[in-house]
């Protein structure tokens, strides 16, 4: 058998048209491969839609500038009023008062919802005077005989009367009775009283103001003044060393004011540390007036402390009657002034003669008024 002999040109053009094949064959399975695996966009798009969202914030950074308008207080902290908060006992209390910003909204009701609460304003994008507000809060501190000052309802143009009942603490059964008597009256205890804070925790309960009473030197060397008295011949660190611990002894009282001292309160030198420290802490000074010669006014005035003074004594006379007859006494300089102080002291005589008078001088058109009222409407401050 003669074999025919194949020219090379043919062989090449058939082992392209072979490896074309293959070629074409890969492709085909390839497509078909790919097809069934579903791997086209349209269709991982589709699978993406039906499995859960990543959070925006794993693949995407946060604008560059945040617009927020700050927050205000739309509501008061009842601890401001009782001191019992944390927020109280960490600024000073006072009233605060807010600008346009934020507009202070009384707490009226328990409701934490209020349909007077305002609302927020919209915020523009383009607004650029947003990105620098800032809320405007100015807070004014009370002083402390503002912050203790009973508060009471005055009526027009009647006179004002003002009981100032000294000597308070030491005798406690008669300064029990004189804290049962009608309020408001105004009780000063003696620094060196013992049980200070549950005596003085019952006045307050029962309505009275509160001052405390700074043994001072007097004239007379027969008359012992008590424990820590203030001396004029003493440094001027132990004249403030005792007047603050007598200040420490409790903490409701809006002043203070001389017992005895015809001596230490004419001496201009020895009063100066004493006006100091009472302004230094916000009280106000009330000058018994135990000595024409005291410089208790004017320099309470000169140093800018609120200030009074007392105008009659009730009970130097130790009767029921002698009392009664300064209580009258009393109502005609109110009548003729305006207001008065007067001071007494816890005596049986002086309760006696008070429990019936406290009954009845409003209904004779005066107002019975703690110390701080005549201060306020009558008084330096």
């Amino acid at each position: 058998m003669v074999s025919e002999k194949i020219p090379s040109s043919f062989k090449f053009k058939r082992q392209l048209a072979y490896g074309s094949g293959i070629f074409i064959t890969f492709l085909i399975f390839s497509l078909v491969i790919y097809f069934f695996q579903g791997q086209g966009p349209e269709t991982k798009s589709l699978s993406s839609r039906n499995s859960t969202p990543e959070a925006w914030y794993k693949s995407q950074s946060p604008p560059p500038e945040i617009i927020a308008i700050p927050d205000g207080p739309l509501f008061r902290d009842e601890g401001q009023l009782t001191g019992k908060s944390n927020l109280a006992a960490s600024i000073p209390e006072g009233e605060i008062t807010l600008d346009n910003t934020n507009k202070l909204v009384e707490y009226s009701a328990p409701s934490l919802i209020s349909s007077s609460v305002p609302r927020v304003p919209e915020l523009q994008q383009d607004d650029k005077s947003i990105k620098t507000m800032k809320p405007t809060v100015t807070i004014t501190a009370l002083p402390r005989w503002k912050k203790y000052a009973v508060d009471v309802a005055t009526h027009g143009n009647k006179p004002m009367i003002a009981i100032v009942i000294d000597d308070m603490g030491i005798d406690r059964k008669r300064s029990a009775l004189t804290i049962s008597l009608k309020a408001p009256l105004t009780l000063s205890f003696l620094t060196y009283a013992k049980n200070l804070e549950a005596q003085t925790k019952k006045a307050r309960q029962m309505g009275h103001e509160l001052l405390l009473h700074v043994s001072m030197e007097p004239r007379s060397t027969e008359v012992d003044p008590g424990p820590n008295a203030l001396l004029i011949n003493l440094s001027e660190d132990e004249i403030r060393r005792r007047l603050n611990w007598g200040l420490s002894r409790f903490s409701t009282y809006v002043g203070l004011n001389n017992h005895m001292g015809s001596k230490f309160t004419a001496d201009r030198k020895a009063m100066r540390i004493v006006m100091k420290e009472i302004k230094r802490r916000g009280l106000l000074f009330l000058d018994s007036r135990t000595s024409n010669k005291t410089v208790g006014i004017n320099l309470a005035k000169e140093l800018g402390v609120p200030v009074v003074e007392r105008n009659i004594f009730l009970d130097h006379e130790n009767t029921v009657s002698a009392v009664n007859a300064k209580l009258l006494q009393v109502e005609r300089f109110a009548r003729r002034v305006g207001a008065v102080i007067a001071i007494g002291h816890p005596r049986d005589v002086t309760i006696k003669a008070l429990r019936t008078w406290l009954e009845s001088v409003e209904s004779r058109g005066f107002q019975l008024v703690p110390l701080t009222t005549i201060v306020k409407k009558f008084g330096y401050h």
